[in-house]
């Protein structure tokens, strides 16, 4: 459960024109491609506050088979992970991401030197390496490579005080409007979806406008 200050941290977060709050779930194509979308407010000199959402609660531990991937959707993302120098190989599987989420969570909160690398890790986990989300190894190991301290990530996640600092930041994106992933709160409009590149760059620049 996130602290006094920690919620008054989220609070200011969103009144400061030069945050945006990001939610993401791991399982989320969009989100993976989305990562280019946040690097670009990163370069214009925005903070971006990423936030976990899952955008699937009804898939099952275990998973479920995710089926074939055709179509001009999924020929979009791949065309747009390309052109990010995003390598995207389609998992056979759609894991429940709950644990993995709350991993991701607890280490922005609580070790966020190592949450930047794990973050991304954890996005590779699933897009690129074939692994399963769903397996403890598999996020000890990543979580372990990015400087997390185990100990301390197993008895949050045990406790579910991990879990329900997910739960949290959900709660947050639905009182602004969040119903999937990704959505990016910027200057308090809430932008949805993965819209072209050029169009994050004009947001970025009228957010900076804000800051001024």
């Amino acid at each position: 459960m996130a602290t006094p200050t920690q919620r008054r941290g989220f609070e200011s977060q969103q009144d400061d024109p030069g945050t945006v709050l990001h939610w993401y779930d791991l399982l989320c194509p969009f989100c993976y491609v989305g990562q280019n979308r946040t690097a670009i407010l990163l370069r214009h000199g925005l903070d971006v506050v990423e936030l976990p959402f899952q955008a699937h609660p009804d898939i099952p531990p275990g998973g479920i088979p995710a089926g074939p991937r055709n179509g001009p959707m999924y020929a979009m993302l791949e065309r747009e992970a390309r052109e990010a120098g995003l390598p995207l190989n389609w998992p056979p599987r759609l894991p429940n991401t709950r644990q993995a989420l709350a991993a991701a969570e607890w280490t922005r909160r609580h070790q966020p030197r190592a949450f930047p690398q794990f973050h991304k890790d954890l996005f590779e986990v699933h897009f690129v390496l074939g692994e399963d989300l769903e397996d403890s190894a598999v996020i000890d190991r990543h979580a372990s490579k990015s400087g997390v301290d185990l100990a301390a990530l197993h008895a949050a996640l045990a406790d579910d005080s991990a879990a329900e600092a997910v739960t949290e930041a959900e709660m947050i994106g639905r009182k602004h409007g969040v119903q999937g992933t990704p959505a990016w709160l910027l200057g308090r409009r809430l932008i949805t979806g993965l819209l072209p590149a050029l169009e994050f760059e004009r947001l970025a620049q009228q957010a900076l406008q804000l800051t001024q």
